[in-house]
């Protein structure tokens, strides 16, 4: 390893909360740090490019790296499989890069287990359940099972954000930005 290890810092909220907003906008003030790719099953759209929207894999590599513990974490949903790679995590740590991840609850913890001294772990909040209730209606994308089911994760969710290292609430999007800005900064210029 050369240099200083990179580090991790790891979004996960409610769908809902503005978590991808806030990443966006994050990514947007940092040059020293860049978004996590990570790994799908799915076919590469028009315009993709391997690498940089996705790692793409076939099924049965993805299968083999599951079963050789490849996957920080990883899910299956509409037929395919989606994960974030274990071994491009290490490289970019190894190479001194900085990533940021948007992870799931599950995936978060784990990620920190590996990497405990790597990773700073962020738990964007709504400010409560009706307002994310609201937020998840005006998408007009849910119907009542759908909206139901992302409401019972969320309530699972928020009672695991005190694992994490900071909970922000983006109850404003301005100032949950810099709330969250500083605190990556913080973290980045620790040894």
């Amino acid at each position: 390893m050369k240099g200083k290890p990179g580090k991790l810092i790891v979004f996960s909220a409610p769908s809902g909360t503005g978590k991808s907003t806030v990443a966006k906008l994050v990514l947007e003030r940092f040059d020293n740090l860049e978004f996590s790719v990570s790994a799908t099953t799915r076919p590469k759209r028009e315009g993709e490019v391997d690498g940089t929207n996705y790692h793409y894999l076939k099924k049965k590599a993805f299968e083999e790296k599951i079963r050789k513990g490849g996957f920080i974490e990883y899910e299956h949903f509409f037929d395919n499989f989606y994960g974030t790679l274990l071994d491009k995590t290490e490289e970019a740590v190894n190479a001194g890069r900085n990533m940021l991840f948007d992870l799931d609850v599950r995936g978060a913890l784990n990620l920190k287990k590996i990497f405990p001294d790597r990773s700073l772990l962020i738990f964007l909040k709504p400010p409560s359940l009706k307002e994310l209730k609201k937020r998840l209606q005006n998408r007009n994308s849910e119907d009542d099972r759908t909206l139901k089911e992302r409401l019972e994760r969320a309530e699972f969710e928020l009672s695991l954000a005190h694992e994490f290292d900071r909970e922000v609430v983006n109850d404003d999007l301005q100032r949950a930005v810099d709330e969250v800005t500083a605190v990556i900064t913080e973290f980045l210029s620790k040894k």
